[in-house]
């Protein structure tokens, strides 16, 4: 009888392991391959009263060997999903620039690149309290969610990146855009408990991103979920160190196939939860930003400013 118990114990034991790695597995597949991650086919095209004048299609990569620009646009999607490895100079830590523009910027709530064409930049931004282009807004990317340093205008990565995101947006005519939100929608009425996130990110986060917010790397050796904080961590200038920026993005896009509905996804967590887990890792240490004291010169700061 106790044989048979013990036998029924170490095989509940041994399944309860398998479906561990299993889960991790399918998490590590959909973060290297976010091309995979579930968007929507097609989405509105709005002008710019709300009125439906079109329909985009979410483009495919196997569309970009067929376009004139093929080897820039090419390139430029290789650079968004390993920026760290093909702009050493550039980046200062382990994020890509698609650690944060989720899918290769075609997924909704996760920051896409859908918009960025069609007259969007230059716009007015209030952190700089400027009006700003799209080269500017990449290379604020690279020095505060990358700690790195901006590349030049006419630099060949920064055309191709530009490329991309061009083809991405070129369906969408001026003053128009896609009905995608970049970002979801958070409480940002919910005060944060710290110590019930820290709970929260060691049973649903660390998993992936390390129990000292370390980040995970492959067989390889690369990054395959990035460092939440440390020296290879974004700096205290990134908008990610901000409370419910963090915050609207852990509830809509982690795990990364959060967005799919039961039963072969899950439901997005709840506000609170996203809430205090974000409290608790941009609150740990992370690289300074040098340039802070010039943020928000002409309009009030976002009431979850760092500094």
């Amino acid at each position: 009888m106790r044989r048979s118990r013990k036998r029924r114990s170490a095989a509940i034991v041994i399944a309860i392991g398998v479906l561990v790695v299993a889960a991790a597995a399918a998490l590590l597949y959909a973060y290297r391959h976010p091309s995979l991650d579930a968007t929507p086919a097609t989405l509105d095209i709005l002008d710019a009263q709300g009125a439906r004048v079109g329909v985009y299609h979410m483009p495919s990569a196997e569309e970009i060997a067929s376009l004139g620009n093929g080897d820039a646009v090419m390139y430029g999607r290789r650079l968004l999903n390993e920026t760290a490895r093909l702009l050493p100079d550039n980046v200062g830590n382990d994020l890509n620039c698609n650690s944060c523009h989720m899918a290769e910027g075609k997924r909704p709530f996760g920051n896409h690149y859908l918009n960025t064409g069609g007259g969007s930049y230059p716009r007015y931004m209030t952190r700089p309290g400027k009006e700003i282009g799209l080269v500017e807004r990449i290379n604020g990317c690279l020095q505060r969610s990358m700690n790195g340093k901006p590349l030049a205008r006419d630099a060949p990565p920064m055309r191709a990146m530009l490329e991309y995101m061009a083809w991405l947006s070129r369906p969408v005519p001026d003053g128009a855009r896609v009905s995608a939100p970049s970002e979801g929608p958070i409480d940002s009425s919910l005060v944060p408990d710290r110590v019930r996130g820290q709970a929260l990110y060691a049973a649903q986060c660390a998993a992936c991103h390390g129990g000292n917010g370390e980040g995970r790397r492959d067989g390889s050796g690369d990054i395959a979920f990035p460092p939440l904080w440390g020296e290879r961590s974004f700096n205290i200038g990134a908008g990610m160190a901000r409370l419910y920026k963090a915050a609207s993005f852990v509830k809509h896009n982690m795990p990364p196939a959060a967005g799919r509905e039961p039963p072969l996804g899950q439901q997005v967590m709840p506000d609170q939860d996203a809430v205090d887990i974000a409290d608790y890792f941009i609150h740990q240490p992370r690289p300074d930003f040098a340039g802070k004291g010039k943020d928000w010169p002409r309009d009030p700061k976002p009431k979850d400013a760092r500094y």
